[in-house]
């Protein structure tokens, strides 16, 4: 199923079962996450994106869509840094990119084209995962 054709979809509607309320003593991150998965796909911005790739939900639906974004902004700041939802992205676990081989060698193409001046710029240690990402292929 190709999640770019469900932008009208939820990840409760595509990714069963649909989670249960969320228990009220529940931290502010784990409520975030739930309302995530009710947001329709097409609605989810960069920092949502980041955040459901960070705590690995759905993501034979979320990696697609950041995929996408990251075609067009391979350095795009989400939420907290420049290039911090690409590096959710490439330290999502191997076997969420099985289904997606493709889209694994589309990102792998990005990744490789980036200036090695930009990468100097992201956080210690981000030339590692990328250059792990990179070497899976």
């Amino acid at each position: 199923m190709d999640p770019l054709l469900h932008l009208d979809r939820t990840l409760d509607d595509l990714d069963p079962p649909r989670w249960e309320a969320v228990p009220a003593n529940a931290t502010r991150l784990v409520r975030t996450v739930h309302g995530l998965r009710r947001v329709p796909l097409g609605e989810l911005r960069p920092a949502d994106l980041r955040t459901l790739l960070a705590q690995q939900v759905a993501l034979p639906f979320v990696l697609p869509l950041a995929v996408r974004l990251l075609a067009e902004e391979p350095l795009l700041d989400a939420y907290f840094y420049e290039g911090d939802l690409l590096l959710a992205t490439v330290t999502a676990p191997e076997g969420a990119w099985a289904a997606l081989p493709e889209l694994e060698a589309r990102l792998r193409t990005i990744v490789a084209g980036l200036p090695g001046a930009a990468v100097k710029e992201l956080p210690r240690g981000s030339d590692t995962d990328l250059a792990r990402f990179i070497a899976r292929g």
